[in-house]
């Protein structure tokens, strides 16, 4: 279906269309239109063959594999519509150090497919030429846009504060502080899924245990409890937008399971994955699969790992030198898009399959065993958020990850469209815009969870207009909060973007530049507010100078730019007259009309009752009516046809 198709549905069509793929159908035309436009592209990029539906048979062993439930079931299995709420046109911010696109590294080593997190050359490219559209509108029309959403968004409300309850620090589980902000973990801590699988199947979500191992022989099971989009093929391992990744990685690796060279991952689909490089290896994951995780390490420091399914030996996949992982742990990892895994922690559980001779369950060690990793923060203040301002390209993301290795220690989560784009995985089809939109409409709500999340955030937004820092800063209530303001002289400005296009091969069209002036016009730079910012830190030019540099880019703006065109007034409706609700207005009342209110008096009316009433007196008169006399005998108010009968 088309879009302008899709257009011309009304909304209780629009409600019945969404209702059926299982989404939430509540709000207005503009946000169901964007809701079902949003589903359909997806499923369309999702499934590029025929699908075939095939039906496990039922069978009582809890290993069995088990059936996958429609879509809809899922979302009500999952919380209802609020989990699988929709996110319309709620477009946030960030960039790269350019602003404009997202920066497209070389090809990968390896030979994994292009639908993998390693490959990023064709994730960031798509495997097509970028059309000049979407050169106008890449990060920096999505961060303008969002920002000028915030001059009529609400002012956010208080933060409820949360009742913390006392957890076990012995207690083996999947560490929320240690994960991604959209991979939503259960309640008992031994399962997760992908927070918005709904709305962005495409998106990995990665965790890590809350402890790892650094000797003995060790090993955990993880098992595909459901893939959360069933009407898949399977057969083309490549179509399949379902995936996991089981391994062990080290403490301060990325979340994205494989990626590092201190990451090893055995991949659903037949793969094992260490350092972005792919190997053939083992078998491929379906529904109700169990992987077996096992590291054994020597006396040496030396250790081998290995994985098993369904209680079968895939054979032995990594091993490494004691000089390698330097008295680091090795700590469970999975990764996951668009299903949900479950880990085996109970330590009085018996296996789900029995493993090697020799290894012991990680939730059974001993606590002196076991290494535990970083512990959370108890309160937000303790936890601090970086607000990045600077116009686009100015080198706002360049500046926090130099921070981020600086300082390890405090483990910032870097919050920006380009840390999405990494763990997005995207089809050939699907063009650069989608793509941006789409994280950008994710970011969005992860800002408000890591509102609610005590940690350390770094957005890497623009941040450009004042309403935008206003309503963040809000949110982040109770945080130490601080504003970082990246503004370079004009000279090094135009050649960092020079640097991008040259090392992107990216031709940026002397328009967008334009445009990225023109945004200066609306733009401010943040001042000291002791209600709003604990510290405010220009990185470049000094505050006064960065003020004056954008008065000149306000003046370039204004005389190279077109004009605006001023919109047309509305002309007035002309007045209509409206029936009176009780009937035709009385004769001697006064009708105003009109538009300035005037007074028109229904003359012939009124002089008719004036010759009535000079009548009925020389009838009176006439007749020998005595007034003094009938006055007195007469009630105060007598009407004139009363008078005229007696």
């Amino acid at each position: 279906m088309k879009l302008a198709d899709i257009k011309k549905l009304k909304v209780a069509e629009l409600r019945s269309r969404l209702k059926e793929l299982g989404l939430d159908n509540k709000g207005l035309k503009a946000e169901l239109l964007g809701r079902l436009w949003s589903a359909l592209e997806a499923q369309q990029c999702a499934s590029n063959g025929p699908p075939t539906p095939t039906s496990p048979p039922e069978s009582t062993d809890p290993r069995a594999p088990r059936p996958s439930p429609p879509a809809g079931a899922a979302v009500a299995e999952q919380g209802g519509p609020e989990r699988s709420r929709e996110y319309a046109d709620s477009a946030t911010q960030t960039e790269g150090e350019s602003g404009l696109t997202p920066s497209r590294r070389g090809p990968e080593s390896g030979s994994g497919s292009e639908c993998e997190p390693g490959n990023r050359a064709r994730e960031a490219g798509g495997g097509r030429p970028v059309s000049p559209e979407e050169m106008g509108r890449g990060r920096a029309f999505y961060e303008f846009k969002e920002e000028m959403r915030y001059k009529r968004a609400k002012s956010p409300q208080p933060p409820v504060e949360r009742e913390e309850e006392e957890e076990d620090e012995d207690k083996v589980k999947l560490d929320p502080y240690n994960s991604h902000l959209h991979f939503e973990g259960g309640p008992d801590g031994a399962c997760g899924q992908p927070r918005f699988w709904a709305r962005f199947p495409s998106l990995w979500s990665g965790c890590r245990l809350t402890h790892g191992v650094l000797r003995g022989k060790v090993g955990f099971e993880v098992r595909l409890e459901r893939k959360l989009l069933a009407s898949q093929l399977e057969e083309h391992e490549d179509m399949d937008p379902c995936g996991l990744r089981v391994g062990w990685s080290t403490p301060n690796t990325s979340l994205l399971l494989g990626e590092d060279e201190l990451s090893f991952a055995y991949d659903g689909r037949g793969k094992k994955v260490s350092g972005g490089k792919e190997e053939a290896f083992g078998e491929l994951l379906s529904e109700g699969d169990i992987v077996g995780c096992y590291a054994s390490f020597s006396t040496d420091g030396a250790v081998e790992l290995s994985f098993h399914k369904n209680g079968r030996l895939m054979g032995e996949a990594f091993s490494m030198e004691a000089s390698v992982l330097l008295c680091r742990p090795l700590v469970p990892h999975v990764l996951c898009k668009s299903c949900s895994v479950r880990v085996l922690l109970d330590p009085k559980a018996a296996p789900w399959y029995p493993g090697p001779p020799g290894f012991t369950p990680l939730a059974a060690l001993p606590a002196g065993q076991r290494v535990r990793t970083t512990l959370p923060p108890t309160c937000k203040a303790q936890c601090e958020v970086l607000l990045m301002v600077g116009l686009p390209g100015s080198g706002k993301s360049h500046w926090a990850r130099t921070r981020m290795r600086q300082q390890p220690e405090e483990r910032y989560k870097l919050l920006g469209t380009e840390e999405l784009l990494a763990c997005m995985i995207v089809s050939q089809t699907s063009s650069l815009r989608s793509r941006l939109q789409q994280a950008s409409q994710c970011l969005a709500d992860l800002i408000k969870i890591a509102a609610q999340t005590p940690g350390n955030y770094i957005l890497d937004q623009c941040n450009i207009l004042f309403s935008a820092r206003r309503h963040k800063l809000q949110l982040f209530t109770g945080f130490r909060r601080r504003a970082v303001v990246v503004f370079p002289s004009a000279d090094e400005w135009k050649r960092r973007l020079s640097l991008h296009r040259m090392s992107d091969g990216e031709q940026i069209p002397e328009t967008a530049l334009l445009k990225l002036q023109g945004i200066t016009l609306s733009c401010s730079l943040p001042e000291q507010c002791s209600n709003l910012l604990e510290e405010l830190q220009y990185v470049e030019l000094p505050q006064d100078r960065a003020r004056t540099l954008l008065e000149e880019y306000r003046d370039e703006a204004r005389r190279l730019l077109p004009p605006i065109p001023k919109q047309e007034k509305k002309k007035s409706r002309p007045h209509k007259k409206r029936s009176h609700p009780l009937g035709p207005r009385p004769s001697h009342r006064i009708q105003w009309t009109g538009r300035h209110g005037q007074c028109e008096k229904r003359w012939p009316r009124l002089l008719g009752d004036l010759i009535f009433m000079m009548l009925a007196k020389v009838f009176m008169v006439l007749a020998g009516w005595n007034d003094t006399r009938s006055n007195m005998q007469q009630p105060r108010y007598v009407s004139v046809s009363s008078r005229i009968k007696h």
